[in-house]
C-alpha cells in the first residue's frame, strides 16, 4: 500500500467531464447532475483501508447536504485486474451492502481519473454550480479515528459554499493509497 497525498490542482480548474457507468447501471456525466449546485467527486475503491475508514463520513455527508443542493459522485480508477476486490461486480456488491446514496461509477479506462489528476484514494474535488474548483483536500483531521475528528474540513466547505461565503484558500490535502494503475 502505497500512500499519497492528493495534487493540489489549481482552485478555479473547471470540471472535467465524463461517461461512466454507475453500479445502478445507468451512465453519468456531469449534465447528469443539473439540479446540484454542488458537486464532489471523490475517487475511491472498495479495498483502500482509508476509503472504508471515512466511508460512513461520506454517505452521512451525502445525506445531510442532499437537500440543499449537494452532490457526490464516487469513481472507482483501479486496475480491476490486478485488483478484483475493485471490480464492477464488487463495487455494486458494496454499494447496496453500504447503501450508498450516491452513485458510484467504474473508470475502467482510467481516463477520467488522469483528467483529474487523481492519484489517491480518497482523492476529492468539490465544484460549485459553474463547474469550477472551489475546494480540493482531506475530509477531517483523523481519517483513522472518527471519534477524534476535530475539523470538519470537507463539511466547512460544503457549507461554505452553499452560503455563498468563499472557501479558505489554505487546504491540506487528502491522503490514501495510491490509484491502481494499469501497467503494460
Amino acid at each position: 500500500m502505497a500512500l499519497l497525498n492528493s495534487t493540489m490542482i489549481p482552485l478555479g480548474t473547471p470540471a472535467h467531464d465524463f461517461s461512466l457507468e454507475g453500479t445502478d447501471g445507468k451512465t453519468y456525466s456531469l449534465d447528469s447532475f443539473p439540479g446540484r449546485d454542488v458537486l464532489v467527486i471523490i475517487f475511491m475503491c472498495n479495498h483502500c483501508p482509508y476509503v472504508k475508514a471515512v466511508l460512513k463520513r461520506l454517505i452521512d455527508l451525502q445525506n445531510e447536504f442532499s437537500d440543499r443542493g449537494v452532490q457526490l459522485v464516487g469513481i472507482n480508477s483501479n486496475d480491476t485486474v490486478r485488483y478484483p476486490d475493485d471490480s464492477l461486480d464488487n463495487m455494486k456488491v458494496l454499494a447496496k451492502e453500504k447503501g450508498f446514496p450516491f452513485p458510484y461509477l467504474v473508470d475502467l479506462s482510467q481516463e477520467t481519473a488522469k483528467a483529474y489528476n487523481a492519484v489517491c484514494t480518497p482523492d476529492l474535488y468539490v465544484y460549485g454550480k459553474e463547474r469550477k474548483l472551489l475546494y480540493r483536500g482531506r475530509i477531517d483531521d483523523n481519517w483513522e479515528h472518527p471519534e477524534k475528528v476535530t475539523r470538519q474540513d470537507l463539511k466547512s466547505a460544503l457549507e461554505n459554499i452553499i452560503a455563498g461565503q468563499p472557501v479558505s484558500s489554505k487546504q491540506i490535502p487528502s491522503m490514501g493509497c495510491s490509484i491502481k494503475w494499469i501497467t503494460s
